[in-house]
């Protein structure tokens, strides 16, 4: 049997709940995580007609990338979508749950789906994001160092961009005496001891700090342990908004854009004044992206790909670079692709579909 909850905590070591923006509203929306699955029904916006579809087809989990809910709910009587949704969702016995701003703002998430479409390399997060990691310095005794730092990489700590397992130590002398009541790993009763111990120091990413204490508790000698945690305002290079990346090929602008089009399968491109440069370096923001503009500037950047650019916003781009809106729903339409693969690495017992609803509002002449 799988339950709901194991398929959400395999989605959140992907895509870790701390990674979402602070108005989003990440997670179990709707349902029980105790319940068994039956089937998965994804999509991009979890509608009533995406609920009743996944009903009829035996799923009653239905996965979307934007949370039907983002703020608080003080009735439900049906008088919106939302209420109408989550009404539904219930009545049905149908959970929903949402990865957003989360999936957004990791490497090999929804931007990364966009650039592998249009054929970028090289890639990289646009702008990463501040306080994520933490330092953990913990002291222990020589002997038992190698032991400690494996359970700690194990664990999650010492990866710094593309490696791993880096930590710093430098052996001294620590001191202690244990009072009364100790039960000492080594020293007397009363008696203050000496003893040639290794400061051991490694990031994590906040969300594991109680993680990292267990993997101390497991692994250290002593009963009480000598640690200590600081937050870090350092950039977090693998976490962040938007991806920059290159073409194998620099292209003219224009054929770059139809290229985009074709590939997003945009009704429309909205964009701003092509400045006749050649296209070799490219931005990406899915969704509502305009914050990330003087991003793409800074990383040189010839287009910027996003969407929900509003009239007097295109004049930022001020002949610097090209600002390509192709459509909120577009840009972010192969989401559900990647949530379809990554369940299907692990999830094989069930049905995984994608919704046949089309839930894009917009339409196009």
């Amino acid at each position: 049997m799988t339950t709901i909850k194991e398929i959400t905590n395999y989605l959140e070591t992907i895509a870790p709940l701390a990674f979402q923006e602070s108005y989003d509203n990440c997670g179990l929306i709707v349902g029980d995580p105790a319940m068994e699955v039956t089937g998965i029904t994804i999509c991009l916006d979890s509608t009533e007609e995406v609920i009743l579809d996944a009903k009829k087809n035996g799923c009653n989990l239905v996965i979307a990338h934007h949370p039907i809910v983002f703020s608080g709910l003080k009735k439900l009587n049906g008088k919106n979508y939302i209420e109408r949704t989550v009404i539904s969702a219930i009545k049905n016995d149908v959970a929903i749950y949402a990865a957003h701003t989360n999936m957004d703002n990791i490497m090999g998430g929804v931007n990364q789906m966009i650039a592998d479409k249009i054929g970028l390399k090289n890639v990289k997060i646009l702008a990463p994001k501040q306080e994520i990691l933490k330092k953990l310095v913990v002291f222990v005794p020589v002997e038992h160092a190698e032991k400690l730092r494996r359970s700690l990489f194990e664990a999650g700590a010492g990866t710094i961009g593309n490696y791993d397992q880096c930590s710093f130590n430098l052996e001294g002398t620590g001191t202690f005496r244990p009072g009364p009541e100790a039960s000492p790993f080594e020293g007397k009763i009363g008696e203050r001891s000496e003893v040639i111990e290794v400061r051991i120091e490694v990031i994590f990413e906040a969300q594991k700090e109680k993680s990292m204490i267990s993997a101390i508790r497991s692994a250290h000698p002593y009963e009480e342990v000598a640690f200590d945690i600081y937050a870090l305002s350092n950039e977090y290079q693998n976490v962040g908004s938007g991806i920059i990346g290159e073409l194998p090929q620099s292209m003219d602008e224009m054929s770059f854009l139809n290229h985009v089009k074709t590939t997003m399968k945009a009704g429309i491109v909205k964009y701003t004044a092509l400045t006749g440069k050649a296209v070799n370096r490219v931005a990406i923001c899915g969704g509502s992206g305009s914050f990330l503009l003087n991003d793409a500037l800074y990383a040189d950047a010839q287009v910027f790909i996003t969407s929900d650019y509003k009239y007097h916003q295109f004049f930022d781009a001020e002949g610097k670079i090209v600002i390509a809106d192709i459509g909120h729903f577009e840009s972010e339409q192969y989401t559900m692709d990647l949530f379809k693969s990554l369940i299907l690495k692990k999830f094989l017992k069930f049905a995984v579909r994608l919704t046949e609803v089309k839930t894009n509002p917009v339409n196009y002449l």
